[in-house]
């Protein structure tokens, strides 16, 4: 498709056609799809992406109450039942809502009940994770444990440490984890996050999506630094930034199976080869994404953050230029 008539689209399900399906059903009431869905998936990493997705989209309806009431039983719907529950208290405490700790206190009930009624799934793990970022102060003993390493800080360490024994570096865990950094009262250095995602690079196996993670914590220093005097653009082709870039190339996308992808992984890889000027590099990563792309990190290259317009023609253009080069024989990835 010529580049002046590609328009890129944002799908929560991405390539993942039954996820699709269920969430068209989904948007409707109806819960049998959602439920044959999860009976379906095969691995805890498609596990966790598919409940977190479901569980924004349910969040606005009653669709798992309705499940619950048919099949009370059911240990799914325990779980998704924390996930739409943990979804409404983040929003409700984004959004100032006089209901937010009532809220957080019946989400954290719901996953420890999950927890209880599915020992060996991480997801009511993740989802207390996903919790400690509201607690800013670290009121709750289990959000200031010590860290495991120097260099690190107090925080969640038991919860994180209970979904990794049931997955082992699971993607959404430790992507929570990185939240609560951010959120701290007494830290939320971008110090802090640099240390917590090169800990858990390090140590993190050959095609986890944990080599992703710097990736992240580098557009957020270039969020943060915007509108300062220097020129920014320089944040992406330092020797850090490519090696970073370059890591999550060959460590992670290189070495696991596409149907694992998270788009918004694919997106920061792209993002960040296509700013470290590796555009051949980059193009197997667009060819993956296909249609689809996200907004973040996109968006913080505009003038215009917040509108997803900006985004989607950085995106354009960042694809046809590393398309290009692919093609260009003779030419390497810094060319």
């Amino acid at each position: 498709m010529a580049n002046s008539d590609f328009r890129p689209v944002y799908h929560p399900a991405g390539h993942d056609n039954e996820l699709r399906a269920a969430l068209q059903e989904l948007r409707t009431g109806r819960w049998v799809s959602m439920r044959n869905l999860l009976e379906s998936t095969p691995d805890w990493t498609r596990w966790t992406q598919r409940t977190q997705v479901l569980g924004a989209v349910a969040a606005g309806s009653d669709a798992v109450r309705a499940w619950q009431a048919e099949e009370p039983g059911s240990v799914a719907a325990a779980v998704m039942h924390a996930r739409v529950l943990v979804e409404r208290a983040v929003r409700a405490r984004r959004e100032g809502h006089p209901q937010a700790q009532a809220l957080w206190q019946d989400a954290w009930e719901a996953c420890r009940a999950a927890a209880h009624a599915a020992p060996a799934d991480p997801v009511p793990w993740v989802c207390l994770l996903a919790l400690s970022q509201l607690d800013e102060r670290q009121d709750l003993p289990e959000h200031r444990l010590r860290p495991p390493g120097p260099m690190l800080f107090p925080g969640p360490w038991g919860l994180l440490a209970e979904a990794d024994r049931r997955d082992p570096c699971n993607r959404e865990a430790y992507h929570r984890m990185l939240q609560f950094v951010y959120a701290r009262k007494a830290g939320g250095a971008l110090s802090e996050a640099v240390n917590f995602v090169q800990w858990a690079a390090s140590s993190a196996p050959d095609g986890s999506a944990l080599h992703v993670l710097p990736l992240y914590v580098r557009v957020e220093r270039y969020r943060r630094e915007r509108g300062q005097e220097k020129a920014l653009d320089l944040h992406w082709v330092t020797e850090d930034a490519e090696r970073d870039a370059e890591r999550a190339l060959h460590i992670w996308f290189h070495r696991t199976d596409p149907a694992g992808h998270s788009l918004l992984d694919l997106n920061h890889l792209a993002h960040a080869l296509w700013g470290a000027l590796q555009f051949a590099d980059a193009a197997p990563v667009f060819r993956e994404l296909g249609p689809y792309f996200t907004t973040l990190p996109w968006a913080y290259r505009t003038d215009t953050p917040h509108d997803p317009s900006g985004a989607e023609e950085v995106y354009v253009r960042a694809r046809s230029r590393c398309l290009t080069a692919s093609r260009e024989p003779g030419r390497g990835p810094h060319d």
